[in-house]
């Protein structure tokens, strides 16, 4: 599974911020746990499918806001208690 963490300049509001997941949501279909701070001015999601980043970085700077770097890690899911 992979951790996408977006710089994303232009969000104001919570509206900015629900807009950005929408847009997330549809560029990559198997995005899951989608969120956008407009304090940290960054969104990130999990996928386990390779995301067309190129893609996403367009489908954010078409609805207005601009996106400054993606960065895609990996991501292992933490047990309780810090067991895997």
């Amino acid at each position: 599974m992979n951790r996408v963490i977006l710089k994303i300049d232009g969000m104001m509001c919570g509206m900015c911020e629900a807009h950005i997941c929408d847009t997330i949501r549809k560029a990559v279909p198997s995005a899951k746990k989608v969120a956008a701070s407009k304090g940290k001015k960054e969104a990130s999601f999990l996928t386990e499918e390779t995301a067309d980043l190129s893609g996403l970085k367009d489908a954010i700077d078409a609805t207005g806001y601009t996106c400054l770097e993606i960065e895609s890690v990996p991501y292992e899911k933490k047990g309780l208690f810090g067991r895997k």
